[in-house]
């Protein structure tokens, strides 16, 4: 019984001594994470006096789900000379904004295609409850 104790003892002063040596990390995370949750709170009491908050959450979400336009450089087949180009879902585009505009035009089309299956969804939803 003395030995478990001392185990003991010894573990929780070996704990108290790392978290004392790596308090600045940890204070620091924690600092950020009270920072998140402020904005988030902050943002939720917005968006209860928005209207349309909904559907900025929703191509939020589409956004998240899409991915980034990617640069390349690739020789010019006329000179040769490296230019630089744009790809988004693997379609190459000679301009940052052509690209940014088909990705816009795709994450607007992910979110339509939420809306057309949320009245199914619900639908379905309700059915489960009632039973």
């Amino acid at each position: 019984m003395p030995i478990e104790s001392l185990i003991t003892t010894t573990a929780l002063i070996i704990g108290a001594i790392l978290l004392y040596r790596f308090r600045g990390p940890v204070l620091s995370a924690l600092r950020r994470f009270d920072e998140r949750n402020v904005e988030r709170i902050a943002e939720e009491r917005d968006d209860r006096r928005d209207p349309v908050a909904h559907y900025k959450h929703t191509l939020r979400l589409a956004e998240e789900q899409v991915e980034e336009v990617s640069e390349m450089s690739l020789p010019d087949p006329r000179t040769g000379q490296p230019v630089t180009r744009y790809v988004f879902e693997g379609e190459q585009y000679a301009t940052g904004d052509e690209a940014e505009a088909a990705r816009q035009r795709s994450i607007v089309a992910k979110a339509r295609h939420f809306y057309q299956e949320l009245p199914a969804a619900l639908a379905h939803r309700r059915k489960e409850t009632l039973n």
